[in-house]
């Protein structure tokens, strides 16, 4: 996901359905759960809480 943003073009995710449809896209593509945190940030602002309930949720 070779993607150069500025910060200010970043955009927020905080709904977690968001975030999974971001999380299942980058998945999709080819990115390891140890690699999805990295690639998110680098596109988007991401509640981290909600993050980690929708990783936490998806691993259980």
């Amino acid at each position: 996901m070779e993607r150069f943003f500025e910060d200010y073009q970043k955009r927020r995710l905080t709904d977690r359905v968001d975030i999974l449809t971001a999380i299942n896209i980058l998945k999709s593509q080819g990115y390891e759960d140890d690699e999805l945190i990295r690639e998110i940030t680098r596109v988007f602002y991401v509640d981290l809480d909600a993050y980690n309930e929708v990783v936490s949720r998806a691993a259980a």
